[in-house]
């Protein structure tokens, strides 16, 4: 460390001109302001000095201001660029620097917002069963809205009623951007994130362990989940601090963007490439069109989902299948006509900015592409007697592993069963996933203190405001949500909490649930941080699972409760403060936001659970692997094997000592170096591509693999470049305009199109008639989760002979 310090000293370059400290003492009035605009310059050079969404050119123009005292223009012009406006051009092309007055909270956008969110939540939690899922991402319900508001301002009457004792106005007059934006945020509570975590736990729970406490249970642990997630993470402190810890735009850039969304003003051809046609106009071509394209590769001709052409020649060969299937392979060739594959799992790669599809993408080559097939096919970790990729585990004849051998009356661990059974074998690469998620944990931690810690200490050391831009003084008129709203929702959702753990078996204590929110607690603030800057986040699921397996081993029900807190509280939370940064950029009222997201996320739980009750009541098979609609859970089943690996045998069992998977834990080493290593770089070559090397993205950006597939990442990084690379910065103008309607377009093009065809045909088990792409296409062992190098005859095994 003394080393790395010496390094650091020598190759730092200086913060602030030499002699800034003493400013001020014998200067003129004109003078002080010059130098008041270069402290605060160099402040805001400090802060963003690793920024990877800022071009070089612009921090050395921030960093050539700074160190400019002789009272020049350009050091007046750029001080006040940096305090008036927000440096990402996506930002400011879509937020004004305006407040204007106009209503918010009317009967019009809570109306709206609840039927979306109703709609949004149910249809989430019915897609979520389905492989692959479908997101209906909370910009739908945004586009959704803007025709829905319009069309109540031109068919309501003008009259007043009153709500609650309270008079307000049916028709309020023409439909707003704050109606809007509040409506977009109460979708965002309830489905910004996908089905509801928690679904997962009950579906294991009920489907795969077989213990139902019954609907009253479940309503219980839903609605203590999702209230316990907001209070938890939105408590007054927290809450109110983190929407000015991030920098001006620092949120995923879809809330930025789609908050101008609903103005329709005609484009203008020179700032937008020579394109006309307006956006809701454009909307609607490409909705219509991603409605009618699904029916093939949904319904007609399911062979262009995955078209792994190298199966169809060779169906039966188990090593073509591994390299090139879509399904269970790792599809070295990645060509798919469904949008599903591209954005079903990891959501639309017209988000994210391309450094953190970079840094994904690499992830995704070195790992699964290079790594993997190495490890498989040397038979390390016994790999070759089973799939390549799968989101199972098994034991040592190659089946899925039956956790009632090593279960007891109780429903806990039985060490001699186990002993007696098998231990857990892993795919290939769900393996490799468990160590990233090792290293992305460890990387999330070295990289933040080294990347984003000065900018941590100057912002929550900001009383002055010195940071404060043109969006955060406005925003000051409104009166802030009090704490003691926080601590109230907290205090009655921690009682709750606590009741629901001892009113069931759940196996969790009470000490147990407060460490899991203590983790939350304390990784919020760093994950939120890289997911500001690359609209990805590095999930706690592992890390929890992690903790709560050596802290209570053999509780496999405990063990999905502490996850579910420790890990949805963090993921609730930065939902929470997302939406507070778009309500600050629209100068939304604070209270009306904290209402708008309450009532939402407790309004969603009912209905999704609601939706799942009737799904594995009505749908016949649910969550079988065989299930003909493809409603096989995937979700469920990998928090299902998680529950088994972690909560049931243990990480003692499995990466502890000398077990099969112990070599896993020098991930923790590994991804606790690299961002030492790249911060070096960087600092010796600041102008290098090494600032946007992001290590937790690295080893951390494909953790949703499995149940996604590398099709799945192959295909959204492709196309993430395209839009985000190559489009961005050589079409700007028609990124600026068209990029986010597009990606909404097709998300929801994609949703209603699943929508009929899941109610109308696939429900009433009515099938497109036979044909080549619908049978003899889909015989192959990609398909059918069989390709294996070497299989085992019946009654034989493999692995360790004692575990």
């Amino acid at each position: 460390m003394l080393f790395l310090r010496k390094v650091r000293d020598r190759i730092s370059l200086p913060l602030r001109p030499k002699g800034i400290e003493k400013i001020g003492l014998t200067s003129s009035a004109t003078e002080d302001s010059h130098l008041e605009a270069n402290r605060k310059l160099h402040l805001y050079h400090r802060v963003h000095r690793w920024d990877p969404n800022l071009d070089d050119e612009y921090l050395d123009e921030v960093h050539r201001a700074a160190n400019s005292y002789d009272g020049s223009s350009t050091n007046k012009r750029m001080a006040q660029k940096v305090s008036e406006n927000s440096p990402y051009p996506e930002v400011r092309a879509a937020v004004r620097n305006k407040d204007e007055d106009v209503p918010v909270d009317t009967i019009r956008a809570w109306t709206i917002g609840i039927f979306l969110t109703t709609v949004g939540s149910g249809l989430n939690s019915l897609f979520a069963l389905r492989a692959p899922s479908i997101v209906v991402s909370s910009m739908v319900a945004l586009l959704i809205a803007h025709p829905l508001g319009l069309a109540w301002a031109k068919v309501m009457p003008n009259k007043k009623i009153k709500v609650f004792g309270r008079e307000m106005e049916l028709n309020p007059g023409r439909f707003n951007i704050k109606e809007h934006a509040l409506i977009a945020i109460m979708a965002n509570a309830s489905i910004g994130n996908g089905h509801a975590y928690f679904a997962n736990t009950i579906l294991a729970q009920v489907k795969f362990y077989n213990t139902d406490f019954g609907t009253g249970s479940c309503y219980s642990f839903a609605f203590l989940r999702l209230l316990a997630d907001h209070g938890s993470e939105s408590r007054g402190v927290m809450g109110n601090m983190s929407c000015n810890q991030y920098p001006n735009g620092r949120i995923r850039y879809c809330r930025a963007a789609s908050s101008d969304s609903c103005r329709t003003s005609p484009p203008n051809p020179a700032t937008t490439n020579g394109w006309r046609i307006p956006r809701y106009r454009y909307f609607l071509y490409l909705f219509t069109g991603a409605f009618i394209w699904y029916w093939f590769p949904g319904f007609i001709a399911p062979f262009l989902s995955v078209f792994a052409f190298a199966t169809w020649i060779k169906p039966n060969n188990p090593l073509v299948n591994q390299l090139f299937g879509g399904w269970t392979g790792l599809s070295l060739i990645p060509i798919t006509f469904d949008w599903t594959q591209i954005a079903g799992y990891v959501q639309s790669p017209l988000i994210p900015p391309w450094h953190a599809i970079g840094n994904t993408m690499i992830g995704t080559v070195v790992t699964y592409l290079i790594v993997t097939p190495i490890l498989h096919y040397t038979n390390h970790w016994y790999a070759r007697s089973l799939p390549i990729h799968d989101s199972t585990i098994y034991d040592n004849t190659g089946h899925p592993y039956d956790v009632s051998k090593v279960l007891d009356a109780d429903r806990t661990f039985d060490l001699q069963k186990y002993k007696a059974y098998s231990p857990v074998f892993l795919p290939t690469t769900m393996s490799m996933t468990y160590g990233l998620n090792f290293a992305a944990i460890a990387a999330l931690i070295v990289h933040t203190v080294l990347f984003h810690g000065q900018q941590i200490w100057i912002r929550a050391r900001d009383v002055r405001g010195d940071l404060d831009d043109i969006h955060t003084r406005m925003m000051r008129k409104y009166p802030k949500v009090p704490v003691w709203w926080y601590l109230v929702l907290l205090s009655g959702c921690l009682v709750l909490c606590f009741l629901t753990c001892v009113a069931w078996p759940t196996h969790l204590p009470w000490w147990g649930l407060l460490i899991a929110l203590l983790i939350a607690f304390i990784l919020t603030v760093p994950i939120g941080i890289i997911q500001g800057s690359t609209n990805i986040q590095i999930g706690l699921n592992v890390f929890t699972e992690y903790i709560v397996g050596y802290m209570l081993p053999g509780r496999p029900l405990g063990m999905m409760l502490f996850k579910t807190y420790g890990y949805i509280s963090m993921a609730q939370g930065l939902s929470f403060i997302q939406d507070l940064k778009l309500g600050h950029y629209l100068k939304i009222n604070p209270r009306s936001l904290f209402w708008a997201q309450v009532l939402a996320t407790l309004w969603s739980c009912f209905v999704q659970l609601g939706v799942i009750r009737w799904s594995m009541g009505n749908i016949e098979g649910i969550c079988e692997r065989d299930q003909p609609n493809r409603f096989t859970c995937p979700n469920g089943r990998v928090f299902f094997a998680a529950s088994i690996l972690w909560g049931l045998i243990g990480p003692r069992r499995i990466f502890s000592g000398k077990s099969i998977y112990a070599g896993l834990q020098y991930y923790w080493v590994a991804g606790a170096l690299a961002p030492i290593v790249f911060y070096i770089i960087a600092r010796i070559f600041p102008r290098s591509r090494a600032r946007f090397v992001n290590t937790p993205i690295l080893f951390g950006g494909t953790l949703m693999l499995p149940p996604a597939t590398t099709l799945n990442y192959l295909a959204w990084g492709i196309v993430g470049v395209v839009f985000q690379k190559h489009i961005r910065y050589r079409f700007t103008g028609w990124w600026m305009r068209y990029n986010y309607i597009t990606s909404a377009a097709l998300d929801t093009g994609l949703a209603i199109s699943t929508i009929v065809i899941v109610t109308a045909f696939q429900l009433s088990n009515i099938s497109f008639p036979s044909w080549w792409g619908n049978t003899t296409a889909l015989q192959t062992m990609d398909q059918k989760g069989t390709a294996i190098i070497d299989p085992l005859a019946p009654g034989e095994t493999f692995g360790p002979k004692t575990w």
